[in-house]
């Protein structure tokens, strides 16, 4: 079976340096700290279905954006689908199975049915929700829509789509003083955009695209703490430790290598490389590990820059960018990384 599409849908743009200006530098009562997160991220433009200069959320309660999200969500995603679809050559009614992937919002009935519903999808299509999985959910995602296709024969679509503007956090801090707290949520609020990402896949290869070859999934539940995500009075709130890189660092290259062993490759036989950047840290930590190239990872290098960090549509969004410069039986892997300490790390082949 293959990803036979890749599409996906953003909201409006808004400049790394209009945000500081226009809202954040306010924020922070101008923090020189937080202005250099913001310049030191490596993002030029995120994309959000808030701006904060022109709506200030911070205060809002989750129950109203949960609303908001709901509101959103059901656009953006059509907007992915459709477009996956379409370029699959399918329509909604093909598919056999859709899972979306979420954890900026919830809602019962929840997007994969309103999704169904509005898009026409058939009666007995089975549907799956991974929620609060974090940035590395598109790749179980992956798998279990992969798995579903080997075993069926019929078409699946994985959705992921996550709306963190929503969860712009408010200040509890006086004048915004520096403790590990604060400093997280700057990181946060500098580095995370909107976005939604699909994929088709189908059965055989016959049509091109990306075999999904094999997976790998290693958790370090000793860091288990390291990357947070709460569910608060005001939103969600995250936690992000700076000792994330250091311990992503030393599981990248062995749970790489095991993934890589039994399909009887080497790290020096993958022709691409889709690493989540959940920042630049994480990135060159990574890379490091693994001993790539700074071409190896510039890809993940340049969806950070255009788009920020925007959890687990993120790696597919990299893979999209990745697929169209990938000849016949070339290997690529995908490593994403959240809330466990968890990574997962996929083995893809162009068909």
């Amino acid at each position: 079976m293959t990803i036979a599409s890749f599409a996906h849908s953003v909201p409006a743009p808004i400049r790394q340096r209009d945000l500081w200006d226009g809202f954040f530098a306010s924020h922070y009562r101008g923090n020189p700290v937080a202005e250099r997160m913001f310049s030191a991220v490596g993002v030029e433009t995120r994309h959000g279905v808030v701006n904060p200069q022109l709506e200030d959320v911070s205060q809002w309660l989750t129950s109203r954006r949960m609303e908001r999200y709901v509101a959103e969500a059901l656009p953006l995603g059509k907007e992915a689908v459709g477009a996956a679809l379409a370029s699959a050559g399918l329509l909604a009614e093909d598919l056999g199975l859709l899972v979306v992937v979420s954890c900026t919002g919830y809602a019962t009935p929840g997007l994969n049915t309103l999704l169904a519903r509005d898009l026409g999808m058939a009666a007995d299509l089975r549907s799956l929700v991974l929620g609060h999985m974090g940035c590395f959910a598109s790749l179980p995602g992956l798998s279990a829509a992969t798995d579903y296709v080997a075993q069926h024969g019929r078409p699946a679509l994985l959705l992921s789509l996550e709306l963190t503007s929503l969860h712009l956090q408010p200040s509890h801090l006086p004048a915004y003083a520096l403790t590990p707290e604060s400093v997280q949520q700057m990181v946060v609020h500098a580095l995370f955009g909107d976005a939604a990402a699909a994929v088709v896949l189908t059965p055989g290869t016959a049509g091109g695209g990306l075999e999904v070859v094999d997976v790998v999934a290693v958790t370090d539940t000793t860091a288990a703490d390291m990357m947070t995500w709460d569910i608060g009075e005001q939103g969600f709130r995250m936690g992000l430790s700076p000792d994330v890189p250091a311990v992503l660092a030393r599981h990248a290259l062995p749970a790489t290598e095991t993934l890589l062993a039994r399909n009887r490759l080497a790290v020096t036989d993958v022709a691409a490389w889709a690493v989540h950047p959940g920042g630049p840290a994480i990135v060159e930590a990574v890379r490091s590990s693994l001993d790539l190239t700074a071409e190896d990872v510039q890809i993940s290098l340049d969806v950070l820059r255009d788009y920020g960090n925007c959890s687990s549509p993120t790696v597919l969004m990299i893979l999209e960018r990745v697929a169209p410069t990938l000849s016949g039986g070339d290997h690529v892997v995908a490593l994403a990384f959240g809330p466990g300490l968890t990574l997962y790390a996929v083995l893809l082949r162009a068909a």
